[in-house]
């Protein structure tokens, strides 16, 4: 975070610094799945404690996860119910070309909502003991992923307005931005359960 705050603000090797923190989280992201997988599949250490406990763990994780989106949401929707006379009293603020929203935005909602069905289905195929089903499933949902992050990019690059252009740009990169990381996390986690759903560390 520190090295993304110091590139965004064009300090001295602030790049280099957000370079060096991406792989550190990828590389903790790997040594933790390491670990997990080691524990479960090869020492059996995941008794019914422990398992209850990474559920519970999850559990609190997307509870926090509620909370830091509502915030978020709250400063959204408190500007727009309330615009300030410094952006002409109006939502969208008077000066800005804003996205349409029935062009990308609506596209990645829908490509969304069926990942979100398609993972749904790879769940039910690993209960029901289907590897192949969860297979194909799981693949389709890395697809539909994958698909939104780059739709995500293209949007904001195309982007008539920057982070920087008062509140609304603000909401609109801090929300979205943080939602296409949760997103690119998911990925990640979506790509180790299908590598391990494809060497059988499932039951």
């Amino acid at each position: 975070t520190f090295g993304g705050v110091c590139f965004m603000h064009g300090y001295k090797g602030g790049f280099f610094l957000f370079q060096l923190g991406f792989v550190l989280v990828i590389f903790l992201m790997y040594c933790w799945w390491r670990d997990v997988i080691r524990e479960a599949t090869f020492e059996g250490q995941h008794t019914t404690s422990v398992s209850n406990g990474l559920r519970m763990g999850m559990l609190l994780f997307i509870l926090s996860e509620v909370m830091f989106f509502f915030a978020f949401f709250w400063a959204f929707f408190h500007s727009s119910f309330n615009p300030h006379p410094f952006i002409g009293g109006v939502w969208p603020p008077a000066f800005l070309t804003i996205l349409d929203p029935w062009k990308v935005p609506l596209l990645n909602t829908i490509l969304l909502l069926s990942s979100g069905a398609s993972v749904t289905w790879a769940h039910h195929s690993i209960v029901w003991g289907s590897k192949f089903h969860a297979l194909v499933s799981l693949t389709i949902t890395i697809c539909l992923a994958v698909i939104f992050t780059l739709l995500q990019v293209f949007e904001y690059i195309t982007a008539p307005f920057t982070i920087s252009d008062g509140v609304y740009g603000s909401t609109f990169y801090l929300a979205t931005g943080f939602h296409g990381f949760h997103v690119f996390i998911g990925t990640c986690f979506l790509a180790v359960c299908s590598l391990r759903l494809f060497f059988n560390h499932y039951t």
